[in-house]
């Protein structure tokens, strides 16, 4: 079975515009996903990104463009500077960690669900209430939010230094077991056609 290592972070707008759309590729592919959320900003210190503080107007203004034309393109609700951004996105990351390792509940829900919180609901998703109701809701027990806390850190940082290696340096980023990388929810098609063998 083909594994796709997923790597993400929460506070990624890109991430949310993915919605579901890996799991149904999934799905339909027959490969298997592994949630590995990790730290963007540090990701840029060590690969030569530049946080969005940090670019030139220009580049904002146009992210801004391109939040709004692809979650039209979606069908999707976006607040592009929503009220609680940045968070903290260690919590909710440490909470997918420990879910996927417990498994019997719906990481792509999971996911989109704390994504959609923060982009959309205006949730603080460094809120063990919030990140609490998004695991329910996912089918994963509410108490994944405080009990994976260790060993949620530890995978994280992990995923850092995972990233870092794979060549990932940013967010959304896909790279299959056979080294195939892409970057951005735009490159859901792209990763699809290879799955099936037609790039």
């Amino acid at each position: 079975m083909t594994r796709i290592d997923y790597y993400f972070s929460f506070l990624s707008p890109w991430a949310y515009l993915a919605g579901t759309r890996l799991e149904e590729i999934a799905a339909r592919r027959g490969a298997e996903i592994t949630y590995k959320p990790f730290s963007l900003v540090d990701a840029f210190d060590r690969t030569g990104g530049v946080p969005l503080p940090r670019r030139h107007e220009s580049r904002q203004q146009y992210r801004l463009q391109e939040l709004r034309r692809a979650a039209k393109k979606r069908g999707m609700e976006i607040n592009p500077s929503p009220a609680h951004w940045p968070t903290n996105p260690a919590p909710a990351s440490y909470a997918a960690i420990a879910a996927q390792s417990a498994g019997g509940g719906d990481m792509g829900a999971l996911c989109h669900g704390l994504l959609r919180a923060s982009w959309v609901e205006e949730k603080d998703i460094a809120d063990d209430g919030v990140i609490a109701d998004c695991l329910e809701a996912a089918g994963f027990p509410r108490g994944l939010a405080m009990s994976g806390m260790v060993e949620g850190a530890a995978v994280y940082a992990r995923n850092l230094e995972d990233a870092v290696a794979a060549g990932a340096f940013g967010s959304p980023f896909y790279i299959t077991d056979s080294d195939e990388r892409f970057w951005g929810q735009d490159r859901l098609d792209d990763l699809d056609m290879h799955l099936a063998g037609e790039l």
